[in-house]
């Protein structure tokens, strides 16, 4: 045990320096994969490396940290992976913008040259992601640290890639996709967030080519007009199907269009007549399929207008869309322009507007993949265990009706796709490496999608596709994921799927899920609100602690997280508890040795209490901490730290510490010395530094906590009697308190006290116990017997097995008292009157919300109950 050097609070800033660095230098967090203990592992969910960890990702992280300890303590051969996502669009994005304030675009260097700009990007931040990484605390074996780009990850990539091209799962063809304007790239379906937006339904009239008549159809985007096709009705609309072969003129435009027939339209919406753009509508997409209509592209990728837009040629697509309006109402073919509040698809990373947009890209086909990972998720013992269940209807639910993916980008950064063309043939090529005579050939240069490398990052990061590797034999497949519910389909979807294709199993037993964190008033926080917190400010002035404690406890599986500053506080608050109370405890322990801890001594009531209550602790918290119930841990965490041992065990323990028997002293030393090294276990894996900082004062064995036995239920410290008669002691001690604080007496008055014991072994209990309520209500007296006559004028309270006497006469003005109290009986009898009438009134309580009906008789039943209280004190005090 070294010196006690404790400063009086504690100090983030002075204690958590420095310490993260010397655990690593202990190498206490490297796996051995050598070690014949069972394996525990966990991949981190890698950040993109555009700047700095959010609180999501503290969130994430905190949890995988606190099992990694956890397991680590159990004697697991634990596993903690780190590693960075190369963020395809997000990065290329920040590079490109760094970029345009230097006054050059990635054109102007090249793909090489971008490409190694970027990289000296990656290096910068990466180096930032792994300094956050340790000011929270995080316990990652660095030596095997990886990167989605890195060798071994790239050649996992495309490995994946000619293995299900090669089965025809993967396919390049023409599709309509969700496009970034300001990207200029593809997107897929969960890349796209859709915000609603006031815009409007412009409803025109096209007239038939014959000039019989006119057909009334409605778009939201009139600038796509320019590429209708065709238009259609329901085979079974008999107000049209006298149309179906006809043509119609496509305003402006001038161009003749079909009339077709198909069971997409639906005849009770709008006018039951549908224009179709087959290059610029998902939807009018597979209609143009069937009827061969022609797909006519009007637009640029950067969404401005192209040539086959006529005169709008060079317009950016929403200034056409103004222009069109304006030239469609001067031709009076605009006949109404109806509000319409829609739901519009916006870009994840650049915050545009998406353009559904025909174009050639790559795709994987989804069906087969889906359909083997339900299966698997149908079998009990190979399946993913969701946390909370009902997750997996929301995983399964989007695998049955999910659609192909589209997985190229057009961007530089990420992995290029491995496909070649022969320039002279156009001849396609799919291989890991370039054909040989790879002059002749020319390979794609769109990147795939970064969700594909995260896909495999379960079992790529194992040394995959090496499945006769170590790593991957010992620790694949992993135990936990720690992932927002937000994220479920955008990566936890792909990496059971691909798990199950290519290993045969599933990425990791279990998937805990929680929810956002969100503002104080229930906000999502996000730029714009400018609510957003820094978890990085947080540890600067409340440590990592109190913030890592908060994430784990504030919220249960699957919730929502609400961060507040004052509950962050009040962690912080709580770590000073435990740092004060524990600098008390070494005090009182001063070179006491590790070797000199006996628990085998004359054990007091007190010291009974607080080992059963550490047993049952030890309990809760492992068999809760395996349930992932976390925020049930902290309140028993909480429970046992702040009330059991601060407030009572320790109050109790100055009675001997602070006395002349030297055995009785020894004892206490070494139950305070015990139960502090296990609570500071037990509380390791959510507040490390703190608990690292108090261990190392302790009287302990070996180097550090983070590799000390997780603390184990004692049998033999199982005290059923004596806890009862602690929990008796402390009753009693409470309605004391009680009954001096009605009677405004403090406790540093005596006042003569008689305690009637319910039979005679109650007697003998609070006879040997008697130095405790000595101590703890200050009696001018205090008489203990077995069934005892009340005293005269004595105040009185029952608890469980006893009844209290406190004669106060003399010691109160009564009738004082009794006026104050008159009074206050006034005030009760003007709030029942009040409540009553109000739920008397029949017609109040006929049309009141059911929950204000149900507070105000709430609020009736606890003003008639202080009514009764009062009423009964007067009668007690005109007694006297």
């Amino acid at each position: 045990m070294t010196e006690i050097t404790m400063p009086t609070k504690y100090d983030p800033q002075q204690t958590e320096a420095g310490r993260y660095e010397w655990w690593l230098k202990g190498k206490f967090f490297e796996a051995d994969p050598t070690s014949d203990k069972e394996p525990y592992s966990i991949v981190i969910p890698p950040p993109n490396v555009t700047g700095k960890l959010h609180l999501g990702h503290a969130w994430d992280t905190t949890l995988q940290d606190i099992l990694i300890r956890m397991k680590r303590m159990q004697g697991y051969d634990a596993l903690w992976l780190p590693g960075m996502d190369h963020a395809g669009i997000a990065t290329q994005a920040k590079v490109e913008e760094k970029l345009r304030g230097e006054g050059i675009s990635r054109y102007d260097l090249g793909r090489e040259k971008f490409l190694e700009k970027t990289w000296e990007w990656k290096e910068e931040y990466a180096s930032h992601i792994r300094a956050q990484w340790s000011k929270l605390g995080l316990g990652l074996d660095y030596s095997k640290e990886r990167f989605t780009l890195d060798e071994g990850l790239s050649d996992a990539v495309k490995e994946v890639f000619v293995k299900l091209y090669e089965k025809g799962y993967i396919y390049r063809g023409e599709r309509i996709i969700n496009w970034d304007p300001a990207a200029k790239t593809a997107l897929s379906d969960i890349e796209v967030i859709h915000k609603e937006v006031e815009g409007a339904f412009y409803h025109m009239e096209y007239p038939l080519a014959d000039g019989s008549g006119k057909l009334r159809v409605a778009t939201t985007r009139p600038e796509t007009m320019l590429g209708d096709s065709g238009v259609a009705v329901h085979p079974e609309d008999e107000r049209y199907a006298h149309l179906v072969g006809k043509t119609v003129i496509l305003p402006i435009v001038g161009r003749e269009i079909p009339i077709v027939a198909d069971d997409y339209v639906d005849m009770e919406f709008g006018t039951g007549v549908v224009k179709m753009t087959p290059a610029h509508d998902p939807n009018d997409f597979e209609v143009g399929n069937r009827h061969n209509l022609e797909r006519i592209l009007v637009m640029n990728e950067d969404g401005t207008m192209n040539d086959l837009a006529g005169k709008y040629a060079g317009m950016d697509r929403f200034e056409c869309r103004k222009q069109i309006v304006a030239d469609l109402q001067e031709a009076g073919v605009l006949i109404e322009i109806e509000p319409h509040v829609h739901q519009v698809g916006h870009s994840e990373r650049t915050n545009a507007v998406v353009e559904p947009y025909l174009s050639k890209q790559w795709f994987v086909k989804m069906a087969p993949l889906a359909e083997e990972a339900l299966k698997m998720q149908a079998e009990e013992n190979e399946k993913v265990n969701f946390v909370p269940n009902r997750f997996e209807n929301t995983y399964n639910r989007w695998m049955e009706n999910i659609h192909d993916w589209c997985i190229s980008r057009q961007l530089w950064w990420g992995h290029q796709i491995p496909a070649w063309y022969n320039k002279e043939t156009g001849e396609l090529y799919v291989g890991k490496e370039a054909p040989e005579d790879a002059e002749n050939w020319t390979q794609d240069e769109d990147v795939l999608d970064t969700w594909f490398s995260s896909a495999l990052w379960p079992f790529s990061t194992m040394d995959w596709p090496n499945e006769e590797s170590e790593m991957f034999k010992r620790y694949y497949p992993t135990n936990t994921l720690v992932t927002g519910y937000d994220i479920i389909f955008f990566w936890v979807s792909r990496m059971i799927f691909q798990g199950k294709e290519f290993t045969g199993e599933r990425p990791f037993k279990d998937v805990l899920i929680h929810g956002l964190v969100r503002d104080a008033e229930g906000r999502k926080m996000s730029k714009s609100l400018g609510n957003g917190v820094d978890p990085m400010d947080v540890i600067d002035q409340y440590g990592a602690d109190s913030l890592r404690y908060f994430l784990a406890t504030g919220s249960s599986p699957g919730q929502d997280l609400r961060y507040s500053t004052e509950k962050v506080e009040s962690t912080w608050n709580f770590v000073n508890k435990i740092w004060n109370a524990s600098r008390f405890a070494l005090m009182n322990m001063e070179g006491l040795t590790f070797e000199q801890i006996d628990l085998t001594g004359n054990l007091s009531t007190a010291d009974k209490w607080i080992l059963s209550r550490l047993n049952e602790t030890i309990d809760r918290v492992t068999t809760l901490s395996d349930k992932y119930e976390f925020g049930e841990v902290g309140r028993e965490l909480y429970n046992f730290i702040w009330d059991d041992f601060c407030s009572w065990y320790i109050e109790m323990a100055k009675l001997p510490l602070y006395g002349e028997d030297e055995a009785a002293k020894l004892t206490t030393r070494s139950v305070l010395a015990h139960v502090l090294d296990n609570t500071m276990r037990l509380l390791h894996p959510f507040m490390p530094f703190v608990t690292e900082e108090i261990w190392q004062h302790l009287p302990h064995e070996g180097e550090s906590i983070t590799v000390a036995a997780w603390p184990t239920v004692n049998p033999a410290f199982n005290f059923t009697a004596e806890a009862g008669d602690m929990q008796l002691l402390m009753d009693i001690i409470r309605a004391v308190r009680n009954i001096r604080a009605e009677v405004n007496t403090p406790m540093s008055k005596k006042v003569p006290m008689t305690i009637s014991a319910k039979d005679e072994q109650t007697s003998a209990v609070l006879e040997v116990n008697k130095g405790y309520i000595e101590k703890f209500c200050n009696p001018d007296g205090l008489t203990i017997g077995a069934n005892l006559e009340a005293p005269a004028q004595a105040m009185s309270a029952v608890v469980s097995g006893a009844e209290i006497f406190m004669p106060l006469a003399g010691l109160i003005n009564i009738e004082e008292e009794i006026a104050r109290l008159e009074k206050e009986l006034d005030k009760w009898t003007k709030e029942v009157k009040l409540v009553s009438g109000k739920l008397s009134n029949e017609r109040f309580v006929s049309k009141a919300p059911e929950a204000l009906v149900a507070t105000e008789r709430e609020k009736l039943a606890d003003y008639e109950a202080k009514y009764a209280t009062v009423e009964k004190r007067i009668a007690e005090l005109k007694n006297m």
